[in-house]
């Protein structure tokens, strides 16, 4: 897993949203039909009493290369890389249209309270009429600044 991670390129958006916008890092791609699918993930601050969380949330970036515009059912699961187990954080689905773009869209998040691991999501999805995309993966550490 370590090296599908390292090879992923990750790409930094920042989400049009108040001050608080976490950073998203994207994962590598695949595809389901003709939709290129990117998991993607953030981390931002946060707190329960004395302790510091991080609100990891799970988000999906889709694009139609085809001709026609089609619904894109898509799936997030979350686990910390050390030995967690896998963990859906959401499900959604959304239409795409032909030769367009929908993302980053949150898919789902979970709060933790803040540890010194590496956190992952996966995402994956499927195009109305076509299989089940292969995951792609993202990961930030957890408690990072």
């Amino acid at each position: 897993m370590g090296t599908i991670l390292g090879a992923a390129a990750l790409t930094l958006l920042m989400l049009p949203a108040n001050a608080h916008a976490a950073a998203v890092a994207c994962g590598g791609g695949v595809s389901t039909g003709r939709v290129a699918v990117n998991g993607c993930i953030s981390a931002q601050r946060g707190s329960v009493g004395e302790f510091p969380t991080r609100e990891i949330t799970a988000y999906v970036k889709a694009r139609n290369t085809g001709t026609k515009g089609t619904n894109v059912s898509y799936e997030a699961f979350f686990r910390v890389v050390d030995g967690g187990h896998w963990e859906k954080v959401g499900s959604g689905r959304a239409y795409v249209g032909a030769g367009e773009s929908i993302g980053p869209v949150e898919v789902g998040s979970t709060t933790r309270v803040c540890g010194p691991v590496r956190v992952e999501i996966r995402v994956h999805a499927r195009a109305d009429g076509a299989a089940w995309s292969g995951w792609s993966p993202a990961a930030t550490k957890q408690c990072q600044s």
